[in-house]
């Protein structure tokens, strides 16, 4: 066999001849595009990096995100624990049913899920209707912030929910039960035992909510022209107005934002997995 032959079927040679379609693929479907991203707001100036601090609309945007994101958050988590819990401690007939059936919205884009909320509170929906009927005015909540948390709560419950029914089955029944024992009245053992045993669970799950909310587009998309949100906002100037500058450097707030958050349940979390 000649040296050339030995040396393509060397190891190294075949590791590199795998990795290379990787390595292709992530820089050309990724660090490519987040170089550019990131270097693209320095074209206008490096006050386009500041965009979202020195323009009191994008820092109105941004701040209805966040402010909406974390309160579909908090409300999440408190449905999403009662409900997850109530299913993994009573045993019932129709309970894997019932699961199944409140982690549907799961399979549904965020258009659809828009959709729902037009057809429960927009200008044709139910409750317009019945306003109509009843008081002879088309009441309608779904194209503001009424529709777009209820909206965002539709979807990130079914995440909770799971998360909390998951985590619930797990926790040490015996703890629970020696508080018990020692005359713990309910609200006690929720919040000594439960509260700490789901309180990794509870910090994962909700920044991965908060993350979601953040980005949510489809949602947004289809409810939010009373109510200005971050991802709308960068979706305008870049198909309306052609101002990809600004919008790589929204692009570049939401994500640190958002990130921020990821590294600070990664950094205080105690659940391995969420490390």
């Amino acid at each position: 066999m000649k040296p050339s032959s030995a040396n393509a079927w060397n190891p190294r040679w075949r590791l590199l001849a795998c990795a290379a379609p990787a390595a292709a693929f992530f820089a050309a479907f990724w660090l490519l595009p987040v170089v550019r991203l990131l270097t693209l707001p320095a074209t206008k100036g490096w006050g386009t990096y500041f965009a979202v601090l020195t323009d009191s609309s994008y820092l109105q945007s941004m701040a209805n995100t966040v402010a909406l994101s974390v309160g579909v958050t908090l409300a999440t988590l408190v449905l999403g624990a009662a409900v997850g819990i109530y299913l993994a401690r009573h045993a019932f007939t129709g309970r894997r049913m019932l699961l199944s059936l409140l982690t549907l919205p799961l399979s549904f884009p965020g258009v659809i899920i828009g959709f729902f909320v037009i057809l429960l509170g927009g200008r044709q929906g139910l409750v317009a209707d019945i306003g109509d009927s009843l008081f002879g005015e088309r009441i309608t909540f779904a194209y503001g912030l009424l529709g777009l948390f209820l909206a965002y709560l539709y979807f990130s419950l079914p995440r909770a929910i799971a998360t909390y029914a998951a985590a619930a089955e797990a926790m040490n029944v015996q703890l629970e039960e020696a508080a018990r024992s020692l005359g713990a009245s309910r609200l006690r053992v929720a919040r000594d035992v439960w509260m700490p045993e789901l309180a990794p669970t509870t910090l994962a799950c909700g920044a991965i909510l908060f993350a979601t909310s953040m980005g949510a587009f489809g949602t947004a998309f289809t409810l939010a022209s009373k109510f200005e949100v971050i991802p709308i906002t960068i979706y305008n100037e870049f198909t309306n107005y052609a101002n990809f500058a600004l919008a790589a450097s929204l692009s570049i707030a939401l994500g640190l934002v958002t990130w921020l958050v990821l590294f600070a349940a990664r950094r205080f979390g105690a659940n391995p997995v969420a490390r």
